[in-house]
């Protein structure tokens, strides 16, 4: 999610209530139905080629459709319990009971076809720009990514966003910063300020969220591809191609280093990290796989007609923090030292999870590798 600070006089007052909106969120909503299966103290290396993980899919999306009929359903995944055994886990908005009468809200089963179910609360899931004032600052050509970055027009409604500049990728002999959609392009209708992102638009660094919204103070560092990705595909995926001596040719990120041309599919217990425009460099664990989930989108900055897209096949990342507001567009890779490998593109999050998509399903999409050793 990227979203916006207001102009000038209400800077400050934005800065006090987006710190208690986020913070608070956290804290109201990290709410877990079982606490006897939500802490995965120990995983088995399982990817989502492994015969066992395929089953446990097959049951888990014969029955995901009927459960997000159910609004407080936002999505599903393969995980595994505390005693190692596979398992559904289902996302839910709301806790399942109401504390004054514990009438059941959603009504989850403990099993499906015989595989275990575990029901987590969530909060919403969102696409995580951000409307928190941040220390990111200008960097001296070429950056580095896992920075502050974004549209350089993307204000609307008294507001300006920004999210994060990832990493870099190779598309017909050119490079592109990759990013996410909703960072780079999200601005779809001409409401709130009269325009809407076309290929050929600067990309900036720091984004406007990081500069009092003025893009006089932040340098274009590359122009947008025109690539959407969204509404109609599965990935919330942007590039932009690189202004010639503005980016490292070799794709460091900040506190990462170069990374890895080749690229590795997520298995649960995988360890990993990204770098990103708020919350730096940040480390977990991949918490479940072939996730579907229901993520909140506006199409400008702020203020915007929003929509709902829902994603097949992503990764869950453990813990709210991994990805935080404005982290959005950051690369997870392997929690290695040196040259670690593309695992995801981060793109949502709730108070308890992170959200990526595959990164093969990005390049893919894209017709696009990565930049690397």
């Amino acid at each position: 999610m990227h979203k916006p600070l207001r102009t000038l006089f209400v800077m400050l007052f934005v800065l006090i209530t987006s710190v208690i909106y986020f913070t608070g969120c956290d804290v109201e909503k990290a709410v877990v139905t079982d606490s006897s299966q939500s802490q995965v103290t120990s995983f088995t290396k399982l990817s989502a080629d492994d015969p066992a993980v395929i089953g446990v899919m097959a049951v888990q999306n014969k029955y995901t459709n009927e459960l997000m009929k159910d609004k407080n359903v936002l999505g599903t995944a393969v995980t595994m319990t505390t005693d190692g055994r596979l398992a559904i886990l289902v996302f839910l908005e709301k806790s399942t009971t109401q504390p004054k009468d514990m009438k059941t809200i959603s009504s989850i089963p403990d099993n499906f076809d015989g595989i275990p179910v575990i029901a987590e609360v969530t909060g919403p899931i969102k696409a995580l720009k951000t409307t928190t004032v941040s220390h990111k600052t200008k960097q001296t050509p070429p950056i580095q990514l896992g920075t502050s970055g974004g549209w350089r027009y993307d204000l609307a409604n008294g507001y300006c966003c920004g999210g994060t500049l990832g990493s870099l990728v190779l598309k017909n002999s050119a490079q592109y910063v990759l990013s996410n959609y909703h960072v780079l392009e999200a601005d779809i209708v001409a409401g709130g300020n009269g325009i809407i992102a076309k290929a050929g638009d600067p990309i900036i660094q720091p984004g406007l969220i990081d500069v009092g919204c003025n893009a006089a103070n932040a340098q274009n560092v590359a122009t947008l591809s025109g690539i959407k990705s969204l509404p109609n595909y599965n990935v919330d995926a942007a590039i932009a191609q690189v202004v010639s001596g503005m980016v490292r040719t070799d794709g460091a990120i900040l506190e990462v280093g170069t990374i890895s041309s080749s690229t590795v599919a997520a298995y649960v217990g995988q360890k990993v990290k990204k770098s990103g425009r708020t919350s730096g460099i940040t480390r977990t664990t991949v918490y479940a796989l072939n996730a579907t989930i229901s993520v909140a989108y506006e199409n400008e900055c702020a203020g915007g007609a929003a929509f709902t897209k829902t994603f097949t096949s992503q990764i869950v990342f453990k813990g709210g923090k991994f990805i935080q507001s404005g982290d959005s567009g950051s690369l997870a890779v392997e929690d290695l030292t040196t040259n670690p490998r593309a695992v995801g593109l981060c793109f949502a999050g709730s108070s308890t999870y992170g959200f990526g998509n595959p990164i093969g399903q990005v390049l893919s999409f894209l017709g696009a590798s990565m930049v690397g050793n």
